[in-house]
């Protein structure tokens, strides 16, 4: 598979699989298990794994186009996807033994869907500092009790890969992270999420009661859990729900478009567009702010290619900027369409509520504004 051939079957899914019951998910708060069995079929939940797992060895702009090409039709399913895939991606950086060769290998066949599971109630959006701690059983594993909070995919995917405070950790950033299957005995889904936007990606808490996690399924050394968080994790979520937000103002860019190109003065004999200059002002915005994004999100992925000083910078940058612009152009967008964007004939309510979800995702665009006052200044993030 290649960049140009992963892109294509995005967009072919989406405009089938997904765009069917996209408003339906959304109305009824329903998982959209249709979409990704589709997405796993035509290989993209296994398209950044490396070859020799078979996978097609993608990287992070495969990863924003799908994504963004995903969010176009269905958030939710964009969501989905890029927790799977940072998910994925966590497995593969890890020691190979058979239960993750085993595991990698579904996820390349389109069998295996999973998620991360960081944040907790006690640390809130500080997804990097859990305060449940791992408890080693002599050798054999540990056993993890956590309340993980916010969990995407929750009682959907096959496993979770869930961060703890090493058993003999000091500090909140002494982590380490564990493959936790979902069938594994005290994992226990709360009630299904029932939000404001992104009501389709089945966020909520999931509680690891004493769940035994063998030797073969830690995915990292004690306490190198944080530096996997930093160094494989915080860019591809970042340039990820970059995308997210990407794929929303695009969506409402065309949904704008086309109610202004549709709705009529009878009286006037024109259409919306061509009788209001100010609408035409304000689709113009909401294409300069989203052409703006689009060259901002190429930007960190030359970098993430090409890395050099101000690569971190820019990949904190990019969440932060993205998710205020997505809520700029949605809600701007409400204004543009009027009664008609209030109710769900136009989709543009749909956009807006998901726009939301960016800003208070952890990192947060509060604590990603305090990542990058430190970073110019030359202080520690953490």
């Amino acid at each position: 598979m290649t960049l140009q051939s992963v892109v294509a079957a995005a967009k072919e899914t989406a405009a089938t699989t997904v765009a069917r019951t996209a408003s339906e998910n959304d109305r009824l708060g329903r998982f959209p298990d249709e979409a990704i069995g589709a997405l796993g079929r035509v290989g993209l939940l296994g398209m950044m794994l490396p070859r020799d797992v078979g996978g097609a060895g993608l990287g992070a702009r495969a990863l924003a186009e799908v994504v963004a090409a995903l969010a176009e039709v269905d958030a939710s399913v964009a969501m989905v996807f890029l927790m799977h895939a940072c998910a994925a991606m966590t497995i593969a950086a890890a020691k190979r033994t058979t239960a993750i060769e085993r595991v990698l290998g579904d996820i390349a066949a389109g069998r295996h869907l999973s998620t991360l599971a960081f944040s907790e109630t006690g640390s809130r959006s500080h997804f990097w500092a859990p305060v449940s701690r791992a408890s080693s059983l002599n050798g054999s594993g540990v056993r993890l009790t956590a309340r993980k909070s916010f969990v995407t995919s929750a009682g959907h995917a096959q496993s979770y890969v869930a961060s703890a405070l090493a058993p003999r950790g000091v500090g909140p950033t002494d982590t380490t992270l564990y493959l936790v299957d979902a069938r594994s005995a005290g994992v226990m889904v709360a009630s299904p999420w029932d939000g404001l936007g992104l009501r389709a990606n089945a966020s909520a808490a999931v509680t690891l009661d004493g769940c035994l996690v063998p030797n073969d399924l830690h995915l990292t050394d004690d306490g190198a859990g944080f530096a996997a968080m930093l160094s494989v994790v915080l860019p591809l979520f970042n340039v990820g729900q970059a995308a997210v937000s990407l794929g929303l103002c695009r969506a409402t860019l065309a949904a704008v478009t086309a109610h202004l190109k549709s709705t009529r003065f009878e009286h006037l004999g024109a259409t919306l567009g061509e009788a209001l200059p100010n609408l035409r002002a304000q689709l113009a915005t909401m294409q300069i702010e989203t052409d703006g994004l689009a060259a901002r999100l190429d930007d960190v992925l030359r970098s993430l290619e090409s890395p050099g000083d101000l690569t971190m910078l820019r990949v904190l940058e990019a969440k932060a900027a993205a998710s205020e612009t997505a809520i700029a152009v949605t809600s701007l967008a409400m204004r543009t369409g009027g009664g008609a964007a209030l109710s769900r004939q136009t989709g543009i309510e749909r956009l807006f509520r998901d726009a939301q979800a960016g800003a208070v995702m952890a990192p947060t665009t509060d604590v990603l504004r305090d990542f990058i006052g430190k970073a110019i200044l030359g202080l520690p993030l953490f």
